[in-house]
């Protein structure tokens, strides 16, 4: 009986005979390419390479290994199966998730490459089938998950043919990555048994030690380090201190109506408390976690990735495997447990290349429950209990601290921030001193997080320092909170600290400001929470005595008022990506939903995800271009030969104006999908 994928083996577990699923209507070799960039034009539709794409696939082909670091969006994908197109031989791709595999390999048919999938859902007949098309050379591209690597002899039985081992979310192999799993440790000894072959490792977020340990752990061998700029401008980042999670989710959910989305939680009962609350207020939505019913889950992803579904709502368990491009928003509604985590995330939004929007609902309180749960199986082990300690200061001080948020999250990654602006910035907020820099694409740059002035800023320190100070540190924030505000209660009384001199020091500030700047002063190190008997108490730290004593710096920033239910969207604080820099005009947006319609049909109709046809950016290019013949269809980016071939005509006629089911139901369902 097969193994799941979760399953822990050793490279000493006894080896099956390898099997693998069937190739249908597997589609003839593509002509053989020896020039790269001639592949590029010819089955991708793309005139030149993305920034570092030439050398990752210039390397792969000279047999020399490689790391290769891009963004999401970034067109990793590319950099294996490009010299697998180009006829070097059989490129084996291991990936983590089954659905990663299954649509990666859809896409890639579609070009016309010849490309398959092992995992724990094809059954044996599909395997020996595909045994048999590998053995006579019909397999150019094989996905495999790590389990199943070290589950059979794979990779000898394949040596001779084998031209790249490809290691895709690489960062899994890294006691500092986000996704830590050690399955990818075990992939270096079965490398090992084909020394020949070269070794490609590719992710989106490596910080330098993350990087070198990938380096280790793989093996790879004096590898060519290709690391791109991190940076997305094409993404608006906000961070809000978290107060009412419902509202705050569906403000953003609105902004998009019938677009999709992500939302992330940190519980399950949190996902779905607001799955329940965005589906009452009418929107298209699903909750997505480990306590699901795996046919459920599955239904869900399948659902939002063929545009059925408009967001889902998850932990963390959900979106790894979503190569969906077109997803406008990403929400975490809890932060994330390391910068990161909000990377790769936050990364899933805007793949495209179109505008989106990443929105980050912060509190204090979700580092302590990051905490809790990390510690749930008993004590961390010394270097990853130090790690998760790194990892949330990083992400908490990203979420209050008043500086651009683009910058911060390159700057993590030790890369400088691009000098020119993305777009012009709008008008600062008044006492908010000019950021070096701006992106105009995040809350800080367009002047929407007022930053308090900096003798303002350090005696608002103190004056909380203080009363934390006089409490002792034993109280929770709550109470801490009310001291400051004079909101006396009858323990308050009792103990006469109605009384104090900080006895509502800060009721002017209101309490969305006084609880903000307490996980201000939490994130930079001037207080700190203590628990004791299950409770967390506040407690001032060395660095928050040294500041009352006007030794060191703080910096705090003004939460950004309240929302009213109407929007007024002549305000800068209401920008959003979905004020398209050039937008549609009416009856290009008509031409523009008649082309995704008939994306969706025809997908459909073969059982593919849309994207995997063409993605927004391809149609709205057609939309504006008016191409009316075939070699003007082929000059848009993105249309290869064989997608023009088979698509390009009724794609013509619907931009003529012809209704998209007439058209789609041209499409012959038994012909396949590549001829």
């Amino acid at each position: 009986m097969p193994n799941p994928d979760n399953q822990k083996l050793s490279p000493l577990t006894p080896r099956t005979p390898f099997f693998a699923p069937q190739v249908k209507n597997a589609p003839s070799p593509p002509s053989s390419h020896t020039d790269p960039l001639a592949a590029l034009k010819q089955i991708w539709g793309h005139d030149a390479f993305r920034p570092l794409q030439q050398q990752a696939v210039d390397a792969a082909m000279a047999r020399r290994d490689t790391l290769v670091v891009l963004p999401t969006g970034g067109g990793k994908s590319l950099c294996y199966q490009l010299p697998a197109a180009c006829g070097s031989g059989l490129v084996v791709v291991i990936s983590p998730l089954i659905a990663l595999m299954d649509d990666q390999v859809a896409a890639a048919r579609q070009l016309g490459l010849r490309a398959a999938a092992l995992h724990s859902h094809t059954d044996d007949r599909h395997r020996q089938s595909i045994r048999h098309d590998l053995r006579q050379g019909h397999v150019d591209l094989l996905y495999l998950s790590p389990e199943r690597l070290v589950m059979s002899d794979v990779l000898v039985s394949l040596s001779p043919r084998l031209a790249l081992l490809a290691v895709d979310e690489a960062h899994c192999v890294s006691h500092w990555g986000h996704e830590f799993r050690p399955e990818y440790r075990q992939l270096a000894p079965f490398f090992d048994t084909v020394p020949a072959c070269p070794r490609m490792a590719l992710t989106a977020t490596a910080t330098p030690r993350v990087q070198d340990d990938v380096v280790a752990m793989l093996g790879l061998r004096q590898p060519l380090r290709l690391v791109g700029h991190v940076d997305r401008p094409n993404l608006l980042y906000r961070a809000l201190p978290r107060q009412d999670q419902a509202r705050q989710v569906l403000d953003v959910v609105t902004r998009y109506p019938g677009q999709g989305g992500i939302v992330y939680a940190q519980t399950r009962a949190e996902v779905e408390r607001l799955a329940a609350s965005l589906a009452k207020a009418g929107i298209s939505c699903a909750p997505y976690h480990a306590g699901l019913d795996p046919a459920h889950r599955r239904k869900t992803q399948h659902d939002f990735v063929h545009e059925q579904l408009d967001v889902v709502v998850a932990t963390i368990a959900f979106g790894m495997g979503i190569d969906r491009p077109n997803v406008r928003f990403v929400v975490h509604a809890n932060t994330p447990r390391s910068i990161e985590h909000y990377q790769q995330e936050s990364g899933r939004a805007g793949r495209d290349g179109l505008p989106a929007e990443c929105v980050l609902l912060f509190s204090g309180g979700d580092l302590a429950k990051h905490r809790a749960m990390s510690a749930h199986d008993g004590p961390l082990p010394p270097e990853r209990a130090q790690a998760l300690e790194t990892q949330l200061h990083d992400i908490g001080l990203y979420a209050v601290a008043p500086i651009c948020r683009h910058r911060q999250l390159t700057e993590h990654f030790a890369q400088p921030y691009p000098s020119a602006p993305a777009a012009p910035p709008a008008s600062p907020a008044p006492n908010s001193p000019p950021a070096a820099d701006p992106c105009g694409a995040c809350d800080v740059c367009l002047g929407q997080v007022q930053e308090l002035p900096a003798p303002q800023a350090l005696l608002t320190a103190q004056k909380i320092i203080s009363a934390v100070w006089r409490t002792g540190g034993r109280f929770g924030r709550g109470y801490v909170a009310k001291l400051l505000l004079g909101k006396a209660d009858e323990r308050m009384t009792r103990r006469g600290h109605d009384q104090w001199r900080v006895f509502g020091i800060l009721a002017d500030a209101g309490p969305r400001a006084v609880s903000a700047w307490i996980d201000q002063l939490l994130v930079q190190g001037m207080l700190c929470v203590v628990v004791e008997d299950l409770m967390p108490l506040l407690a001032m730290t060395d660095a928050g005595r040294d500041l009352c004593r006007n030794i060191g710096s703080v910096r705090l920033s003004v939460p950004p008022p309240k929302p009213t239910r109407k929007r007024d969207r002549s305000r800068p604080d209401s920008r959003t990506p979905s004020d398209d820099p050039t937008p549609l005009a009416p009856a290009q947006q008509a031409t523009f939903d008649r082309l995704r319609l008939l994306r969706k049909l025809l997908a459909a109709k073969q059982s593919l995800p849309p994207y995997v046809i063409f993605h927004d950016s391809v149609l709205r290019a057609m939309t504006q271009d008016q191409p009316a013949s075939l070699p003007a269809l082929r000059s848009i980016r993105g249309i290869g030969d064989r997608k023009l071939q088979k698509y390009g005509p009724i794609f013509l006629r619907a931009l003529a104006g012809e209704d998209p089911h007439s058209l789609a139901n041209e499409l012959s369902p038994e012909s396949p999908p590549e001829e």
